[in-house]
């Protein structure tokens, strides 16, 4: 089965509306596509009938990590990607039969042997991908899932590998949610253990007849915050690539009449007021990007000593190094401590030479992966290290949107 060209996908794009924001307000932006999950949910609620294949193992080798998804209609469309090509045809190919029989499969993906006939994964590694019809089941979850994960509300997806009908999935929002699958009562409770820690990966739980039972859990943990200080077209190309990594993006700038919905459409939430107090009262984890755009010395020094004493994972200050010198004088002045100072990414950014906006924002994106990932930043053919982390196929759940 392939994709037919004649029958392309829709695209749906936010209304774009030229939108003067009042200072102190917030306007939120709305919510992102979601992918396999809204492609999946959106053909069966017209009748349509589609599989839904995720990828439910993988070795530190493979191309994906637990969780990645492909959506397949029965007329050929197909939302999103398996291994980004080499096995994509192959998980098609056996959506039909899936869709035929109504009978979920599980196909393990090898590097290429000697069967020539075998699915093979020709890039390295192993994956295991679990093709399954939107039955009833399926179907139950998707629209609590598609709402939880649009509000920004952490859930997780259980999904029973072994079994059929209606009691193989359930979807799990909190730590007391009733879980109704064929597991014992002690393996229900670690099913909702799962959704407090977030994990994305396949488990053996005892069954209700005593036998261990492999179940799959998939995370979607409320989004990581990017917050953007400054709006100027830098501040809107950075805000279109926090929203592509996964980020829930936040635009703040003390000037109402650039601070607009028409300006930063990318932006989940736009917000009017002096930068330091916004992050004075705003709630920063160890997952919060901070990106101060303004390389203006009344906001930025408040802001970045606010910054840089916070709980964010990365802070980074926009600026030529004559502009930073002047701000880390400025900075020491305001009491800022040299440990607190050399968390601070500045000038912003990988050495990319970038110029545009967008280049720019690519290059502190590339800083923001390397530093979080543990990435050097160099070029991968002057390395010899593995492209993929063990850390990736873990289970883990990047900022890479559903």
């Amino acid at each position: 089965m392939t994709a037919d060209a004649r029958h392309p996908v829709p695209a749906y794009d936010a209304d774009s509306v030229d939108t003067a924001v009042r200072p102190g307000s917030v306007c939120h932006a709305a919510g992102p596509a979601m992918g396999p999950w809204e492609a999946a949910h959106r053909w069966s609620a017209t009748s349509r009938r589609a599989v839904l294949a995720r990828i439910v193992h993988s070795s530190a080798a493979g191309p994906r990590a637990p969780g990645t998804a492909m959506a397949v209609s029965e007329d050929g469309r197909v939302v999103g990607s398996i291994s980004g090509g080499c096995v994509d045809s192959e998980v098609c190919a056996r959506a039909q039969a899936v869709l035929d029989s109504g009978v979920p499969e599980r196909i393990r993906f090898d590097p290429a042997g000697d069967d020539l006939f075998a699915p093979a994964l020709p890039c390295g590694g192993t994956l295991e991908v679990l093709v399954e019809p939107v039955d009833r089941s399926l179907y139950g979850v998707l629209a609590a899932l598609l709402d939880a994960v649009r509000a920004g509300e952490p859930v997780t997806v259980a999904t029973v590998l072994t079994a059929a009908g209606p009691a193989r999935h359930a979807l799990v929002r909190g730590p007391d949610h009733h879980v109704d699958l064929p597991l014992d009562e002690d393996a229900c409770a670690r099913v909702r253990a799962g959704w407090a820690t977030g994990r994305t990966g396949q488990f053996e739980f005892p069954g209700r007849d005593g036998r261990e039972t492999p179940v799959f859990l998939h995370s979607f943990p409320a989004p990581p915050r990017m917050l953007v200080f400054g709006a100027d077209d830098f501040a809107a190309a950075l805000t279109r690539m926090g929203h592509f990594l996964g980020y829930h993006v936040t635009l703040c700038d003390a000037r109402p009449a650039f601070a607009t919905t028409t300006r930063f459409p990318a932006a989940d939430e736009i917000v009017v007021r002096w930068p330091h107090e916004y992050l004075d009262a705003t709630p920063v984890t160890a997952s919060t990007v901070i990106c101060v755009l303004t390389h203006d010395a009344k906001f930025d020094v408040p802001l970045l000593a606010a910054a840089l004493r916070s709980a964010a994972g990365y802070v980074g200050a926009l600026g030529s190094r004559r502009t930073h010198a002047d701000r880390v004088r400025r900075l020491r002045a305001a009491g800022v401590t040299g440990p607190e100072l050399a968390r601070l990414a500045a000038p912003v950014g990988l050495d990319l030479a970038a110029r545009t906006p967008e280049e720019t924002a690519v290059s502190i994106a590339a800083e923001i992966i390397a530093q979080l990932r543990g990435g050097t930043g160099a070029r991968l053919r002057d390395l010899d290290l593995p492209i993929h982390r063990a850390a990736d196929a873990g289970g883990s759940f990047s900022p890479a949107r559903v």
